[in-house]
């Protein structure tokens, strides 16, 4: 009776499963070889769980499957056909979020689609952009954190240099490569952001600043530790801005990024009540 009842469930999962089993190893792939996406990994895993919440939330919506779901079903799968032929993965990859609404709407109707549409969406986090929009914001990014870097480090007295990505000091020159940027900071918040702004208890607009928030605050730290870079480099000598003390002065800066992130909510939610919501 138990499998009668979840049949259908299991067979678009198996059918799911058939259709992107070689989109889904190639993700990994990817998450595994490309540290900006490193992050994808725990996206799924928080997209179940704000799934999760939402089926607490709205366990006594009605289940009304709805046969549109057939018509986006063969859409979202005819998107994929068009996707694979032409081999184009962020498409190929973002239609699995369109099989996955459509299946919703068709087994459990319109209200549930409308209770899990940003959960599911949050999927879209763990797909990697396509390298020509990754290095169109990737660098004005990199020009951008080294011109206010070079002038923060002027502030404090020392002297500097920039030309394009490149930061002259008297005792080295530092580049700013593709990984400073940013933007590998900047997925990574904006990821972690949103799943904080969705499970705080804010207005939605203050929810929605909080998520946005993560842009200038990835920004702000990543110029925090090109600037620290610097001094260290011209105190230490150029060795501080390779290896492990780069690789560390990342992760620390990343951790400044979510305590900043966290304080901002805290702030926010000072005189939050029913009237705010």
């Amino acid at each position: 009776m138990i499998i009668k009842r979840y049949l259908p469930v299991l067979i678009v999962i198996a059918s799911f499963l058939a259709l992107y089993h070689h989109v889904l190893l190639k993700l990994i792939h990817d998450w595994e070889a490309d540290a900006n996406y490193s992050h994808g990994f725990l996206v799924p895993l928080v997209s179940v769980y704000l799934i999760w919440l939402k089926l607490r939330e709205n366990r006594d919506l009605p289940v009304k499957p709805h046969n549109s779901g057939l018509i986006l079903l063969f859409c979202s799968t005819l998107f994929y056909i068009v996707a694979f032929t032409g081999a184009e993965l962020f498409t190929m990859r973002f239609s699995m979020i369109l099989v996955i609404l459509s299946a919703i709407v068709y087994m459990a109707g319109w209200s549930w689609f409308k209770a899990l549409l940003i959960p599911v969406l949050y999927l879209v986090f763990m797909i990697p952009l396509p390298a020509i929009i990754w290095n169109k914001i990737a660098f004005p990014l990199k020009l951008l954190a080294t011109g206010i870097a070079v002038n923060v480090i002027q502030a404090i007295g020392i002297t500097v240099y920039g030309e394009g990505n490149i930061i002259h000091l008297p005792n080295t020159t530092l580049e700013v490569v593709d990984a400073c940027s940013g933007l590998r900071s900047l997925t990574s918040l904006l990821a972690l952001s949103a799943a904080f702004s969705l499970v705080i208890d804010l207005s939605r607009l203050k929810k929605l600043v909080l998520f946005l928030s993560a842009v200038p605050i990835a920004i702000a730290a990543n110029i925090f530790r090109l600037t620290l870079t610097a001094v260290l480099a011209k105190k230490y000598g150029p060795q501080v801005a390779e290896g492990f003390l780069h690789e560390l002065s990342g992760i620390l800066v990343f951790i400044i990024a979510l305590v900043l992130l966290y304080l901002l909510s805290k702030l926010m939610s000072f005189g939050t009540g029913k009237a705010d919501k």
